[in-house]
């Protein structure tokens, strides 16, 4: 089968780690593991309960891994498995192309756009961008 085949069980896999949420929490996890608040720290914007689903679904796909600690207070940590971790590593590059080509994109939505308005913020920098994921 084919992801472009709706029946394909790679579609649900792509979905959940490329998605708005899924490709920012796997971006996140990609230096080292992380506890819940500090997943949600960095991906913000995400609510307790998104963030929730989607550490579940990523770790149903095996993409991510859930370890309970027994320390006081108990807490569990999310880190990527060696499944998960070649296509974090894809996502990041990913996320590097786009803050490379950002000023391209800006100027590409100005170009667009009859009255100068864009969805992009104008004073995009790439280079700041993309030290914000590192």
């Amino acid at each position: 089968m084919s992801v472009f085949d709706p029946e394909c069980t790679s579609r649900e896999v792509l979905e959940h780690a490329t998605g708005r949420w899924g490709a920012l929490v796997l971006a996140s996890l990609a230096d080292k593991p992380l506890r819940f608040a500090e997943v949600r720290r960095q991906v913000t914007g995400i609510g307790d309960r998104m963030l929730s689903q989607t550490l579940q679904r990523l770790h149903a796909d095996g993409l991510v891994s859930r370890t309970e600690h027994s320390a006081i207070p108990p807490h569990v940590t999310y880190a990527l498995t060696g499944i998960g971790a070649p296509i974090a590593d894809r996502i990041c590059e990913l996320i590097d192309t786009i803050y490379q080509q950002l000023p391209a994109i800006v100027a590409h939505h100005y170009a667009c756009t009859d009255t100068g308005s864009s969805s992009v913020a104008p004073d995009a920098d790439a280079a700041t961008a993309q030290a914000a994921v590192k």
